[in-house]
């Protein structure tokens, strides 16, 4: 069983996008996979109620309340959606549940600082020290082109952990969410530019650098 978590202390950066689209890649794969939502405002768990019968089934975890102790053993995939403001013993308790982790950072100057102190201290962490689960981190929401991208882009670039992808800002991910869709599942014609975006978090996710 392998667990993959979206994780950042700063909220709205787009966690449950991410973790809900990787779900929906790997269940579209063939793999039986759970999603469990750490974060109390349950936003993985409604886009699962939103989420079509003729889809491949993903189970759902409620996190906040039992962490994984309900998750299917039968699992290949368990995708966290981890909650906002985690630092300390909570963060290292989080970290214990993860083999991959992936943070997504918006283009702005406050989540760029954010960010920032967040990650330092996710290295910080004793099992990642160790080598024992690895981090990836994701521009999410962004606009290219423009300065504060720019900033962005400069900053994870140097950040010394890996920088997997940008994805754009996009309604394609609103119209995902509201249909209890992954991007990956709306019509080609309308995110083939998304999924080219995503193709080296996929293929970063399933390949051993990805993987202690």
């Amino acid at each position: 069983m392998r667990h993959i978590m979206v994780m950042n202390a700063k909220g709205g950066c787009g966690k449950s996008t991410l973790a809900t689209s990787i779900a929906s890649y790997f269940a579209s794969e063939g793999y039986a996979v759970a999603l469990a939502d750490y974060d109390p405002q349950r936003s993985s768990l409604d886009w699962l109620d939103r989420r079509p019968g003729d889809r491949p089934r993903i189970a759902a975890v409620a996190g906040f309340e039992d962490g994984l102790r309900h998750a299917p053993r039968s699992a290949d995939y368990v995708i966290i959606d981890a909650p906002a403001r985690s630092h300390g013993t909570e963060l290292t308790e989080l970290v214990r549940h993860a083999e991959t982790i992936v943070v997504p950072v918006l283009p702005s100057t406050i989540d760029i600082q954010a960010s920032d102190r967040f990650i330092k201290e996710l290295k910080a962490v004793a099992k990642i020290e160790r080598k024992e689960a690895k981090v990836g981190v994701v521009a999410n929401r962004v606009r290219e082109n423009t300065l504060i991208f720019e900033e962005l882009d400069e900053y994870l670039t140097a950040a010394r952990v890996p920088y997997i992808t940008a994805l754009r800002e996009a309604q394609n991910y609103v119209r995902a969410y509201t249909r209890g869709l992954g991007i990956f599942e709306l019509p080609e014609y309308l995110a083939w530019p998304d999924w080219e975006q995503w193709e080296p978090l996929t293929k970063w996710l399933r390949s051993v650098r990805s993987q202690p």
